[in-house]
C-alpha cells in the first residue's frame, strides 16, 4: 500500500488528534494513531480510551488502508520536515516507511485490529452551537475544576441545559465558577452531563474562536462534538454533581465595585509576601477604601490600598489570593463587582455589566 501527501496536508489534523495520545500508556497500541480510508479520504484516529479524536483530512486515497503508526514519532517527523515537503508512505507488513526528499524513516506498526474504539454514542440530545460560544463557556469556568479529588464528580465540568441556555459549572469545593451562554436554539431543558477534566481541557484546546457551528450530542455515557473536520468524543463522569445553587451567596450582601485590572495588579503584588502554602490575603473594607494585607511565617508583610465603591460597615475577610486572581482573569470588562456579607460567608464575584458569569469563593481563617 502506497500513499502520498504534503507536509501541510497531514500536519494540522495530526496535531489535533495526537492530543488524545498520552505519553505513558498502559497498552502499547494506545501510543499509536489509526490511519484508514473513509469515503475516499484519509481519516486519522487517536484515543486514550477516555477521549477519542477523529480527523478527516483532504488527502484522497482510492485503495483500502488501515494501519497504525506511533503518533508522536510521526508528528515529530512531519513537523521537522521543510515546508511544502512531499511525503511518500509505504506500508508493508508491520513496517511503515516514510520518504521525503533525502530523508527516510521506517516506523514499527501494530495490528490495526487491536486498535480500540469508543462505543457508538446513542444521542439523547443533539444541538448546534457556535464554536466561540462553547469555547468561551469553557475558558470562563474550567479553572475551578478539581484535580484528583476523591469526590470524582468534581474532577470535571457540569454542562447543563436550562431552557434555551447552555450552562457550564465547575467547583473544587473551595470555589465555584458558573457561566451561561446566550440563547441557543434547539435545546431541551433539564439535561446534565459531567465531562472529565482532561476532556474539558482537550476540547478547549481544539475549539476555534470562530462563528462556525459545532454539533454537540449528549448521550448517557458520552459527549460528542463535531466541528472543523474533527469529531471529538469523551466519556462522561457517572456521578451526581452537587446542588451548586445552594452555595450561591444571597444577593443581600454589600457590593464592592472597583477597577478590575487595578485590583488584579494590587493582589498580584501583595501576594508576593503571602504564605506560600495557604496563599491567604486579608481584605479590610471601609468607606470607599479596600486594604489588601498579606503576611508570611517570616513575619514579612505587604499592604496596598485600592479605591473602591463601598458604603457598608467596616469589614475584614480573608480569601485564597489565587482564587481571587483566577476569577478576575476570567472576566473581560473594566469593572468588577464583589458581593460580601460578612467574614464567615462566601463572596460572589461578577462582571458589573454582564450577568452571564458568576464566581463564588469561600473565606479563609488567617
Amino acid at each position: 500500500m502506497k500513499l502520498s501527501f504534503t507536509r501541510e496536508q497531514i500536519l494540522t489534523p495530526l496535531q489535533k488528534v495526537t492530543g488524545a495520545v498520552e505519553k505513558r500508556q498502559t497498552m502499547p497500541i494506545l501510543a499509536n494513531i489509526l490511519l484508514e480510508q473513509n469515503e475516499g479520504f484519509l481519516q486519522i484516529t487517536g484515543t486514550d480510551l477516555e477521549i477519542e479524536l477523529v480527523a478527516r483530512t483532504d488527502i484522497a486515497i482510492r485503495d483500502s488502508l488501515r494501519v497504525t503508526i506511533p503518533a508522536r514519532k510521526l508528528f515529530d517527523i512531519c513537523k521537522n520536515l521543510q515546508d511544502g515537503s512531499e511525503i511518500n508512505v509505504t506500508v508493508k507488513e508491520d513496517r511503515v516507511t516514510l520518504i521525503s526528499g533525502r530523508s527516510r524513516f521506517v516506523l514499527a506498526s501494530l495490528p490495526a485490529n487491536d486498535f480500540p474504539s469508543l462505543e457508538e454514542i446513542s444521542a439523547d440530545i443533539t444541538f448546534t452551537v457556535k464554536q466561540n460560544v462553547l469555547k468561551n463557556l469553557i475558558e470562563r469556568t474550567a479553572f475551578a475544576m478539581a484535580q484528583q479529588d476523591v469526590r470524582y464528580y468534581l474532577n470535571g465540568m457540569l454542562l447543563e441545559i436550562r431552557g434555551d441556555t447552555l450552562r457550564a459549572i465547575a467547583t473544587d469545593g473551595h470555589r465555584l465558577a458558573m457561566t451561561d451562554s446566550d440563547s441557543v436554539p434547539g435545546l431541551v431543558d433539564g439535561k446534565q452531563v459531567i465531562v472529565p477534566r482532561k476532556g474539558v481541557l482537550e476540547l478547549q484546546r481544539l475549539l476555534e474562536d470562530s462563528e462556525e457551528e459545532a454539533k454537540v450530542s449528549f448521550g448517557s455515557n458520552h459527549i460528542c462534538v463535531e466541528f472543523s473536520g474533527l469529531r471529538y468524543t469523551s466519556k462522561l463522569i457517572d456521578g451526581r454533581f452537587p446542588d451548586y445553587e445552594r452555595v450561591m451567596p444571597a444577593s443581600a450582601g454589600t457590593a464592592v465595585t472597583t477597577d478590575r485590572l487595578g485590583l488584579r495588579q494590587s493582589l498580584t503584588r501583595t501576594s508576593i509576601l503571602s504564605n506560600e502554602k495557604y496563599r491567604g490575603v486579608r481584605l479590610v473594607l471601609s468607606d470607599n477604601m479596600l486594604k489588601i494585607q498579606t503576611q508570611n511565617p517570616d513575619k514579612e508583610e505587604a499592604e496596598e490600598e485600592v479605591e473602591v465603591e463601598y458604603d457598608g460597615e467596616e469589614m475584614e475577610v480573608a480569601f485564597n489570593v489565587n482564587y481571587l486572581l483566577d476569577a478576575l482573569n476570567a472576566i473581560d470588562s473594566d469593572k468588577v463587582q464583589i458581593i460580601v456579607t460578612d467574614a464567615n460567608s462566601s463572596c460572589l464575584i461578577r462582571d458589573q455589566k454582564v450577568e452571564q458569569s458568576k464566581y463564588v469563593i469561600m473565606p479563609m481563617r488567617l
